[in-house]
């Protein structure tokens, strides 16, 4: 009994040496898919919306601008972060937002990634279709 719960010891006090090293790995890997992540979406965003025919470029372009009044105002705060941002949204048949990926971690990126999910803009032409919102604050 002696020699297993010196055992257990042994592996505990490893575990928790190892543990913390594990995860760091684990946090880079997962940092790194997130970025490509972000990179791939945005690339394909980009090629989709110069594939479009003027109109229906500017359908979307309108259904973007309702959407951005509606999350100017629900992530309104009284001193926000105006760091630039990019939300990408990957739409279904419908032109319902089932994916998102974004590049800047202000609160108010944050919110407009969360206020985008599961809202619908213009049905696109294809599936999956991606299109992306990049705003600039300037002065």
């Amino acid at each position: 009994m002696k020699g297993r719960k010196r055992l257990r010891a042994i592996a505990s006090h490893r575990m928790r040496q190892f543990l913390p090293a594990a995860l760091a790995v684990l946090a880079v890997a997962a940092l790194a898919q997130e970025t490509e992540g972000y990179a791939q979406a945005k690339a394909k965003a980009d090629a989709d919306e110069a594939s479009l025919p003027a109109a229906e470029k500017q359908q979307l372009v309108a259904a973007q601008g309702r959407l951005l009044e509606q999350l100017a105002s629900a992530c309104a705060t009284p001193r926000p972060d105006v760091s630039s941002f990019v939300v990408v949204m990957e739409l279904d048949a419908e032109g319902r937002v089932v994916g998102t990926w974004r590049q800047g971690s202000t609160p108010l990126a944050i919110c407009f990634q969360k206020g985008v999910a599961n809202q619908t803009l213009t049905p696109p032409p294809r599936v999956p279709f991606h299109t992306s919102l990049e705003l600039t604050f300037t002065p």
